[in-house]
């Protein structure tokens, strides 16, 4: 099989009662925060009724057809979201790159000849071409994060264990949140209104630069060109810089080891099912990328686990020490959204490029909201704003002061 590319972002649902089960077209109340707002939904998220794919055809077929709905679709919906459809993901949301080699890549609607971003594909994707108004999806490695770039969207990961997690697929349990994506600031505020149950906001006692990774980014020149905007606008006043030295901290190395072990925890066991199934060729269950994520997470040992574990403890107790009371200001991607053809090792490497950035937030259990400020060679990217634990709904009113 090889990868190709759909223009409907949505899944089709084989379910007698997908097309009724949330066609209620009955008067949404206006008065709702969420009222007439359409949601798509990533397929990692149950809903009663309905079948959960989780981006791969093998676990649609081997599992049931869930019998509850995630407690944040119901609290979207019991707000005034309309249900639009379940959306395409990576194959249980183990990539960054927005392909599925089953039920095809979601076509960037921004820059088409480039990749999504993923695993939250197809939301990222319905968001950027106006399909619906609210993407919801998830974000254990920068799930939100990197479609949010790649589309031209603000994406939102909040706090770990904020948003409960109940009723979907899970990836790594240590890394997993509920996040969503829109075309403006202020949808985004209303979502967080509902899901988040953030105290009031506090403003930030002091601005964090990441210069040493802002110059980095292929995408360095217009970030600091905004910088210098806002600055001018008098946005920036308590302004300072600090250095993230990724590679001392092996951010990336340590997040994709704690991660794979966990998902292997999550996942081996059904995996290694497969080879008795009779019916099912377990070497093309998953892509071959997907395949060799999950062979590799089979390999981690305890020990690497132990090494991985001492080592995030030490880079989250400097981290949290640093940006107490302060936001950081940093890219949220290396540069634009590879190419849709690029080759696999290409992929790769930019991946392990990505995961040094996006392993800040995810080591650490941090809220991180992406702007889309900036455009390079036409296409969209931007930078992220992080905070310490709990600073959700602050970020969002910081980032509206910068947005004005």
């Amino acid at each position: 099989m090889k990868h190709f590319m759909v223009q409907d972002p949505f899944l089709t649902l084989d379910s007698a009662s997908s097309e009724t089960a949330y066609s209620d077209s009955s008067p949404v109340d206006p008065a709702l925060p969420l009222s007439g707002l359409r949601l798509a939904v990533k397929d990692l998220f149950h809903m009663a009724g309905l079948p959960t794919s989780a981006g791969n055809p093998t676990w649609l077929a081997t599992h049931p057809i869930p019998t509850k709905t995630a407690s944040s679709v119901s609290a979207l919906l019991n707000q005034g979201a309309i249900f639009s459809g379940k959306t395409i993901t990576d194959e249980l949301a183990y990539s960054l790159n927005g392909q599925n080699i089953h039920y095809g890549t979601p076509s960037n609607p921004v820059t088409p000849n480039r990749l999504p971003g993923g695993s939250s594909s197809g939301s990222a994707v319905a968001v950027a071409a106006d399909l619906v108004d609210i993407g919801l999806g998830t974000d254990t490695g920068g799930s939100i994060r990197v479609p949010a770039s790649y589309n031209g969207l603000f994406g939102l990961r909040p706090t770990h264990g904020v948003i409960p997690v109940d009723n979907m697929v899970a990836l790594a349990p240590s890394f997993d949140t509920v996040g969503w994506l829109t075309r403006d600031l202020d949808t985004l505020a209303k979502i967080a209104s509902v899901l988040l149950k953030s105290k009031p906001p506090k403003k930030f006692n002091n601005i964090l630069i990441v210069k040493n990774l802002i110059d980095q980014v292929a995408h360095g020149k217009e970030i600091n060109a905004q910088l210098q905007t806002w600055r001018d606008q008098g946005c920036l006043a308590k302004e300072s810089s600090i250095v993230i030295d990724t590679k001392a901290w092996k951010t990336s190395e340590t997040f994709r080891t704690l991660q794979g072990a966990e998902i292997w925890h999550e996942h081996g066991k059904w995996i290694k099912s497969l080879e008795n199934l009779e019916g099912v060729n377990a070497s093309a269950v998953f892509a071959p990328d997907i395949q060799s994520r999950f062979d590799w997470s089979k390999s981690i040992s305890a020990a690497d686990v132990a090494t991985a574990q001492q080592q995030r403890q030490r880079f989250v107790d400097w981290l949290e020490q640093e940006i107490e009371g302060a936001v950081l200001i940093i890219p949220t991607t290396p540069g634009l959204a590879p190419l849709f053809d690029a080759a696999e090792d290409e992929l790769a490497a930019y991946r392990n490029q990505l995961m040094d950035i996006t392993a800040i937030a995810g080591l650490a259990g941090l809220p991180q909201l992406h702007l889309p400020v900036c455009r390079l060679d036409g296409a969209p990217c931007g930078l992220s704003l992080v905070g310490s634990k709990g600073t959700d709904m602050a970020l969002i009113e910081f980032a509206k002061t910068l947005m004005e």
